[in-house]
Order: C-alpha cells, then sequence, then structure tokens
C-alpha cells in the first residue's frame, strides 16, 4: 500500500542548512548511455541514486555482454516509469545488434514516442508498434541499416529525442546531420548533450537549424556528474517561502551544463539570492520580493515550471507564463495537475492561446491539505514547501520522489520539517 507524507514546520520558518544533492539525472542517464556507446571507454562518476538513472543503469549492465552477439529471440526491455530511458533506449537499441520489445508503465504506453521512432526509421531503423500506433510498446529489429545521414524533426517536442539521436550519430555508418525544424524547446538540453559528447572527443557542427556530427571514435576519458540543479530548486523554494534562509548545496556550479541551473536568475525575482562559495553555492532569502508583472518564458527549464509557478501562486504573484507545451506529455498532463492542486488553495491557473495565468485572487491557506501527486515526482516535491505556510500539508504516494531525489524527504527533515509517513 502506497503512504502519504503528512509534512509540517512548526516554529520560527527560519532555515539554515546544508544539502548534499544527489548527481544530475539528465547528466546521469545521458553519460550512461554514452559510456555504453563508447563499449566503457568512457567511465561515469558520481552516479545519481534517482529511481531513473538506477533503472537505465540496470538495463545497460544486463544488455552489456548480450549485445556482442546478435539475440534470435526477442528480449523484453521494462524501463518502468522512466521516461528518459524510454527515448534514449529507443535509439540505442536501435542502433545494436538484437531483438527487443520496449515497454513500460502503463503511463508510459500513453506518452508519445512516434516522432522519434519515424526519425529513426528514415535513419533506417527497423521499428514497429507493439500496441498503440506512435506510442511504446516498440518493437525494435537492430542493428539499423542506415538509409541516410539526414533527419528532420521538429524542434518543439521533447529535447529527449534529439539527444537520443545525436549520441547514437557517431556510431553510424554515415553519422548524422539532424535539420530541427521550427523553435527549438530545452536547448540547454541539446547543448548539454553536445557538450557531453565533446568531452570525449566528440566534435559536431551547428549551422542555424542544422546539427552534424560525422562517425567518430570515442575518446577514453571519465564523465563527472554534477549534482542536480532540478533538485536545487526545492531549495529554492524553500527559501522562498521561509521567513529567513541559509542554504548551502555543495558541489554546485553557478556555470552549469544544466538548464535547470536558471533558477539562479529566475528566483531573483521572488528575492533569492544565490552565491558562489568554497564548497559550491548558498541560496539566502532577502526578503525583496519584485513585482512580477511580466511574462515568464519557461521553455529551456519546462522542469521548473511546477516549482516556480506554485513559488508564485503561495506569494500571491498573479503572474503569467509560456513554454509549457510538453508538459502534457510528462509523467502526466502536469497542466492539469497543477490546476487541480492549486485550486485547493482558492488560486486558478488558465490558458489563453498557450499563456499560462495564475489568478491569486481568491488565495487562501487551510488548516490541512491534501496534495495529489498524478504518480509525478515533480508535484511532490512542488507542493512540500507548502508546509511552510500551512500547517499541514499530506502529500500521497510519497514513494515518487525515488524517481529523481530518493533522499527528498530525509532532506526535509535535516532543514527542520516533520515528516510522518501515514498509511
Amino acid at each position: 500500500m502506497s503512504k502519504n507524507a503528512l509534512v509540517s514546520f512548526k516554529g520560527t520558518k527560519n532555515i539554515n542548512t546544508e544539502i548534499q544533492l544527489t548527481g544530475s539525472k539528465s547528466e546521469c542517464n545521458r553519460a550512461l548511455i554514452i559510456s555504453a556507446l563508447s563499449k566503457k571507454l568512457v567511465k561515469v562518476e558520481n552516479l545519481s541514486n534517482a529511481a531513473d538513472t538506477v533503472t537505465l543503469n540496470g538495463i545497460l549492465n544486463t544488455l552489456e555482454d548480450e549485445l556482442e552477439v546478435e539475440i534470435q529471440e526477442s528480449k523484453t526491455v521494462d524501463v518502468g516509469p522512466a521516461g528518459t530511458a524510454m527515448r534514449f533506449l529507443s535509439a540505442y537499441l536501435s542502433a545494436k545488434n538484437g531483438n527487443f520489445l520496449l515497454t513500460g508503465t502503463e503511463r508510459m504506453k500513453q506518452r508519445p514516442i512516434g516522432i522519434l521512432a519515424e526519425a529513426l526509421k528514415t535513419l533506417g531503423a527497423d521499428i514497429s508498434y507493439a500496441e498503440t500506433e506512435g506510442f511504446p510498446p516498440l518493437n525494435i529489429a537492430g542493428p539499423l541499416n542506415q538509409k541516410t545521414a539526414e533527419v528532420k524533426i521538429k524542434g518543439d517536442i521533447s529535447s529527449q529525442y534529439i539527444s537520443a539521436l545525436l549520441m547514437i550519430a557517431p556510431i553510424l555508418p554515415q553519422g548524422l546531420t539532424l535539420e530541427i525544424e521550427g523553435e527549438l524547446t530545452s536547448k540547454p538540453y541539446v547543448d548539454m548533450t553536445l557538450d557531453m559528447l565533446a568531452e570525449v572527443g566528440i566534435e559536431h557542427s551547428w549551422n542555424g537549424n542544422s546539427i552534424s556530427i560525422k562517425p567518430q571514435t570515442f575518446k577514453p576519458g571519465t564523465l563527472v556528474v554534477e549534482p542536480d540543479w532540478s533538485a536545487a530548486s526545492y531549495w529554492y523554494s524553500i527559501a522562498a517561502l521561509a521567513d529567513e534562509a541559509e542554504i548551502s548545496l555543495p558541489a554546485l556550479k553557478e556555470k552549469s551544463l544544466q538548464g535547470d541551473s536558471q533558477i539562479q536568475k529566475i528566483m531573483k525575482i521572488f528575492g533569492i539570492a544565490t552565491e558562489k562559495t568554497e564548497k559550491g553555492i548558498s541560496v539566502s532569502n532577502l526578503g525583496l520580493s519584485l513585482e512580477t508583472s511580466q511574462v515568464l518564458d519557461l521553455k529551456t527549464c519546462p522542469d521548473l515550471a511546477q516549482t516556480i509557478i506554485v513559488i508564485a501562486a503561495a506569494l500571491g504573484k498573479n503572474m503569467s507564463f509560456t513554454g509549457l507545451e510538453t508538459l502534457k506529455i510528462k509523467e502526466t498532463d502536469r497542466i492539469a495537475a497543477l490546476q487541480n492542486e492549486l485550486a485547493k488553495i482558492g488560486v486558478t491557473l488558465t490558458e489563453d492561446n498557450l499563456v499560462y495565468t495564475l489568478n491569486t485572487d481568491e488565495l487562501h491557506f487551510p488548516d490541512k491539505i491534501t496534495i495529489a501527486t498524478y504518480e509525478d515526482h515533480r508535484m511532490a516535491m512542488a507542493f512540500a514547501p507548502l508546509a511552510l505556510l500551512i500547517n499541514e500539508v499530506e502529500i500521497e504516494e510519497m514513494q515518487v520522489v525515488e524517481k529523481s531525489y530518493p533522499y527528498f524527504w530525509e532532506d526535509l527533515k535535516k532543514a527542520g520539517f516533520s515528516v510522518e509517513e501515514q498509511g
């Protein structure tokens, strides 16, 4: 039976703590695929303990020996709820010897994969849909027989599709030229992929909307994974809702490959300062919240959207947001989930021509609130900090945080929160 977390914070709302964050899930999952493609010439250090990374690492380790010879019988590869693993493995398995059924949870079967699968088929991959057209599970028979090096893909869909293609490009006989159609969403994640490839000797050219990678050999090296800026964002939220806060986050870099490091700039709006320290960074509440009438564009960091929107709502900011197009195909429909849960504190989030606007005129804080997570880790962690403003915040299915930040509840306790498991 799933347990709920009952979160509260008694006494003066002053936070003074040091939190050691897990490795970046985004960096880890790319590093693991790159390492596997290099046949372990590339090593990985500071692996994340996030469930998605553990899942991907386990799958790759299991497949390592088997992929050296063609597997006649189809092998089932189950990624569970790990969306990044589904996308990256779709490309990885297409380039490898073997027959595979790539599947996941029921929710994973509802998350589109067609754009990536069709791009891989254009390259020459043998992929078919085992159940519903355009969605997992996928039947994959590798290795692909490359027909062309040129593929077009829409830029306003998941950047993980693009990263999946770019990572296999060096081992393709003809390499890859990827033409991005329209505006590129989540560009920092594509930059991250290319930067990590460059660290191990893979060169690329990026001219206009076209990214090209020629066939190349990986150079031996080590990819050292930075702590997770997505996890750090929840500590910015806590700082914003506290009366006073001084939170040390060791080993984080102000200048990072991770797109979610933009939280540093965004949170200045709410009076939260970031300072570089000898150990990493320090986050503090200056108590100088600014006027927030501007529209905030989150297209390059959509994983921060829930955190930022909940902060703005809790602080009574009638803000507007753009760049949220990908939120409906994440672990849940994150727009609908936000609308449902924000209504519990009297806040609405409405959409008009892809502009999403908060109305906090009816904002109120009940004595206790119960938040549904919709099997989405970011819903749990975005709403938990409301315990600084509400006597008791109950978070349903508290184990969902294991997907990206397994020690979240323990870290909350270190910062002075009370977290009780409810059966």
